[in-house]
């Protein structure tokens, strides 16, 4: 033992030694650079200034910039680091700082103050005009207008741009294109300044031009707050920092009355439709940092403005945005009619019926098949409900057939592109989306088909309700005629809307509306291991997992490791399904999230996703707008309802090609091309993985679903069987077995909260 003891001091000596002296080094590193940075504070700062050259990297967020200067004196090109509102190639800057040596990148002049001015030379104006800033000039176009106009070029565009059209190639459409641009940009970069000076990035600056036009910065001086209302991606906070730049008191009730409306908008954005009128108070008050006095006049303000509407139902006082009220109280209303008023149909011999469609089709109606096709012949309104495979189509098909026959005038759609082509192929019918059979009104966030212009039908047949929203469904239920009938598809097993209510659950909930529970799979169904599964996870059983490889439609890869998942994914997507099934990567495989954050994560995902399937290509246009590379081939999603583009929230495209001329991106939406300004583009995101949420209503080839442990809050059973029943072909679970048990073995479902249940009179 002492012997041992002998042989191993040595050892532990060397090792306390080398401790030593690691520590010594790290201290000398610390003292070296703490005398760095003393020193870097005594040196007087500089002043430099020069012709921008060419801008490295900008930052929109936070205006941070990496430029390349032509400086005086200075015989190469000078590397300048710092922040400004907005820099182009060919300004004119002026910088005060210091010279530093970066270990990386060599000497720098890291700049404190940096300005930017219009260009005076003719070198200048030519990189100015010439750098992408004025749609419809570039590098070409720059040189003509340089050489002819020299350096009055510039007063020229913005005072006599008739001028423009000596030259080859400028027409007066090109001419008034490049006018407005000049204009607008000038506006743009005032509310960059604007923006910057107040703490905050520049990114949203078009959108608020777009938005406010010219008086922008006056009415944003006016009301901050508006900002988080009006401008996508400009939160509460961000217009609360710019309130108080501007010198709004914390304790005003401009601050307390937007920020109630704030909580009641994120309450709308998290399902609820009402909020109770404690907790909203209480939340405000948490956000806000304000005595109850001044939230409780904050309150009495905004529901004397009818920006927040109370109302109290069920014994509880709740609070609403007016337009979520006011959808509430239409479904009630018109759902109650509905369910009072006797069916519109002409008379049908239903035994004679059954047996002239079941000849028609060559498919024969189950029992409970039948039950359901005399419950809907019978009814103005019903619900028919069922998962995968149990026959929904098929009896959809049937009622159209049969109708159809007796002259009854039909309509179908579905919320999104997806939906309604799958089931205008199912009933060789056309189907159109929720948004186009409503017609869009041009210019407003509105609809033309309503009560005074009601759709043209005897009976609306819409599916995948689940994914409706309250405010969708109003509209909806606002364009049916009065002698009209209704039915509702859809699984109410899947997660609720995006949107805020769960009006297919309410509505199943309430008993004033008949209700048709499909539950036989049926045996055509049945040999797809998607559809046993599905039901299997929705009965709260573990689906069969079988080996990894075989012949089959669902494989479960086991991985335990975050890392190990997102690897295999990678390689799943990128090589293995497509290889073995066929299939695009970009566009027959849909990669589905439980959650947005985390390396297994929508954000982590897209990112990996597309430098592998879509990396950039030498000398090919993209760009770079809220922190998002757009490149053409890459898949995206819109993230909001633009009723003017006729896009909605969750339809997914192609970029087809990005011009940096025009600056504009053009994406294909099924067969339809829409134009987006460089300054929209914080409407779209990379859709190469999405969440399980935004799949909803829509069905891939291929579905491929990350689960670890670390999803620990999202692994709920509807989560899992919305994701499964995504996929059509194939579905490949990626992950640790104990997280699909926890998420099968959740059944806990989501609770919004609404005043619509008690509206429709349910228990």
């Amino acid at each position: 033992m002492n012997s041992n003891s002998a042989a191993q001091k040595p050892r532990e000596t060397d090792a306390f030694r080398q401790h030593a002296r690691e520590k010594d080094k790290t201290a000398a590193a610390i003292a070296n650079r703490k005398s760095q940075i003393a020193d870097e504070a005594a040196r007087p700062r500089e002043t430099l200034s020069g012709l921008i050259e060419r801008v490295t990297f900008f930052n929109e967020e936070n205006g941070f910039a990496v430029l390349k200067v032509k400086v005086k004196g200075h015989r190469e090109e000078v590397a300048v680091v710092g922040t400004a509102p907005s820099v182009n190639a060919g300004e004119w800057l002026t910088a005060e700082g210091q010279w530093t040596r970066d270990r990386q990148f060599g000497l720098q002049f890291r700049a404190e103050m940096m300005a930017s001015a219009a260009p005076t030379t003719r070198e200048g104006i030519e990189k100015y005009l010439g750098s992408g800033l004025i749609k419809g000039i570039g590098p070409v176009y720059a040189k003509k207008m340089v050489e002819r106009f020299g350096e009055k070029v510039l007063d020229i565009i913005e005072t006599c741009s008739a001028r423009l059209e000596e030259l080859d190639g400028i027409g007066p459409k090109r001419r008034q294109v490049i006018k407005a641009a000049w204009a607008e940009q000038k506006t743009i970069r005032d509310i960059m300044i604007f923006l910057h000076s107040n703490g905050v990035g520049a990114s949203r600056a078009v959108r608020i031009y777009k938005t406010y036009g010219e008086n922008a910065i006056a009415e944003v001086r006016a009301n901050p707050y508006r900002l988080a209302r009006d401008i996508p991606g400009i939160g509460f906070r961000t217009a609360d920092q710019i309130a108080q730049k501007l010198g709004i008191p914390r304790d005003s009730i401009l601050r307390a009355c937007a920020g109630l409306e704030h909580v009641l908008f994120e309450a709308s954005n998290q399902g609820h439709s009402a909020m109770p009128v404690e907790r909203l108070k209480e939340q405000t008050q948490a956000l806000l940092g304000l005595e109850p006095p001044i939230i409780d006049s904050a309150l009495e303000r905004t529901t004397s403005d009818r920006h927040v509407v109370k109302e109290t139902l069920a014994g509880e006082a709740l609070a609403f945005l007016p337009a979520l009220k006011r959808a509430e109280e239409n479904v009630a209303n018109r759902i109650k009619s509905l369910c009072a008023a006797a069916p519109s149909f002409p008379p049908i011999d239903f035994e004679k019926a059954v047996q002239w469609c079941q000849q028609r089709t060559g498919k024969t109606l189950a029992p409970s098949q039948q039950a359901a096709l005399k419950q809907a012949l019978t009814s103005r309104a019903l619900i028919l409900t069922g998962g995968p495979g149990v026959g929904k189509t098929t009896l959809v098909d049937a009622i159209l057939r049969i109708l159809r026959a007796k002259k009854v005038r039909c309509l179908l759609c579905a919320p999104t592109g997806r939906a309604a082509k799958r089931l205008s192929e199912a009933t060789r019918m056309e189907a159109k989306t929720i948004h186009r059979l409503l017609e869009v009104e041009p210019g407003r966030s509105g609809f033309l088909r309503n009560e005074t212009n009601p759709l043209e039908c005897d009976l609306l047949i819409v599916d995948e309700t689940s994914m409706v929203d309250l405010p969708l469904m109003s509209s909806l239920l606002r364009a049916l005629p009065s002698t009209a009938g209704l039915l509702l598809v859809g699984d109410v097993d899947q997660l609720p809307s995006v949107g805020p209510g769960m009006v297919l659950r309410n509505l199943i909930d309430s008993r004033i509306i008949p209700v048709v529970r499909l539950t036989e799979v049926f045996r055509q169904a049945a040999h797809s291991r998607i559809i046993t599964n599905a039901h299997r996870i929705n009965e709260g059983l573990m689906p069969e997992l079988g080996a990894e490889n075989g012949a089959s439609d669902f494989y479960f890869i086991s991985r335990e490791q975050p890392d190990r998942i997102a690897d295999t994914l990678i390689q799943v997507v990128t090589r293995r399904i497509p290889d073995k099934f066929r299939l695009n990567p970009i566009l027959d495989i849909q990669v589905l999230c439980p959650m947005n954050r985390g390396p297994l994560g929508v954000h982590a995902l897209n990112a990996r996703l597309q430098e592998t399937l879509n990396p950039v290509r030498a000398g090919e246009p993209m760009v770079e707008k809220f922190g998002v590379q757009f490149r053409p081939r890459d898949k995206v999603i819109q993230t909001e309802n633009n009723y003017d583009k006729g896009v909605f929230n969750g339809d997914i495209g192609q970029i087809v090609r990005v011009d940096t001329l025009e600056h504009e991106a053009a994406v294909q939406f099924d067969h339809r091309e829409v134009i987006y300004g460089f300054g929209e583009l914080d409407e779209l995101a990379l859709a190469y993985a999405l969440t399980i949420h935004k799949s909803q209503g829509s069905e891939f080839p291929a579905v491929v679903i990350p689960l670890a442990t670390q999803h620990y809050l999202l692994l709920q059973r509807n989560l899992i069987y919305t994701a499964v029943t995504r996929g059509k072909r194939l579905v490949v679970l990626i992950g640790q077995e104990k997280a699909l048990r926890i998420a099968v073995g959740n059944d806990r479902t989501e609770q919004r909260i609404s005043g619509l249940p008690a509206r429709l009179g349910s228990a």
